[in-house]
This record gives structure tokens, sequence and C-alpha cells, in this order.
């Protein structure tokens, strides 16, 4: 994957990428960070999620995500807003990907920098909660039995609080 250039977005400190293609997400992460002021931020939390070969007991070969574009981007990018106004978050980073994946293909990134390593775990929850539970994404998988439909997207119990 090319790396997109790293233009922030025009409402707040953030970057929300969603795309087709394979991305690796620790280099992501290294090259995004280097475009941020030195010296600003003391803490970088980040979550990496990968896709698994086996869900609700059944084995599974692929997946495929859809969504809908320029709505899914608007989206994250108003829930990465929500945890900036609840918490001192100095930016955001958020890759997802979306058509065809294999397991240990990365699903998703989401860091977060702010001065204090408290916010920034607290946000880059926030963001993956919201990420896993309601963000505008349909995700197909194909098993040994055939292609199904996932209705839930997580078991967290506590991923809305």
């Amino acid at each position: 994957m090319k790396l997109p250039s790293f233009r922030r977005s025009p409402v707040a400190d953030m970057k929300v990428i969603i795309e087709p293609s394979s991305f690796e997400p620790y280099s992501l992460l290294r090259d995004y960070q280097a475009t941020l002021p030195s010296g600003k931020h003391g803490a970088a939390v980040s979550f990496v999620d990968t896709m698994r070969d086996i869900n609700e007991s059944m084995d599974v070969t692929s997946m495929f995500l859809e969504h809908y574009p320029g709505m899914t981007e608007t989206q994250i990018e108003q829930v990465c807003e929500e945890a900036m106004d609840k918490w001192p978050i100095q930016d955001i980073l958020v890759a997802h990907r979306c058509g065809e994946l294999k397991p240990d293909d990365p699903i998703v990134l989401v860091a977060v920098w702010s001065v204090h390593r408290s916010e920034a775990f607290d946000a880059c929850r926030y963001v993956i909660n919201y990420l896993k539970q309601r963000a505008p994404f349909w995700k197909r998988e194909d098993t040994e039995e055939g292609q199904r439909w996932v209705e839930k997207n997580t078991k967290d119990q506590n991923a809305s609080e």
C-alpha cells in the first residue's frame, strides 16, 4: 500500500483513512507520528485489530467489509471529535480496512496522542468501541458452511459506556 499523504482534517487534529488494500499499521503509525509537532505529546496509545480465523465457534476463511463511502468517514470523524471534547487529546489517527480480508490481515488501527496516558487510553478505548459497535461497516464472513452476514461486532458488554 502506498501511504496516503497526511493532510489534517479541517475540523480537528485527526486523520481517518478507509482503505481497501492491506496496510502495515506500525509503519503507518510511525509515519503519521513523524508529522506531529515535536515535544507536545507525552503519551501515544494505539490499538491494532487483526482478522482472526474463527468467530462464534466457526472457522472463517475470509471476510468482506462493506461501507458507505463518505458517510463512514464523516461518522468516524464525528466520534473522534467527541473523544477530543471529552479528553485533552492532541491528535487521533484511524485507519480501517474495507473490502476482502484474510486471517491475520490488519483491520483497524486507532492511535491517540495526548499529554498524559490516562486520557490517551480512555479516548482510544472510546473510539475503538464505537468502531466495533456502531460504525457503518457491514461484515460478511466466509465459513466452511458458506457466507453469513455478522449482526454483532463485539461481545464486550461494557463497550458502549
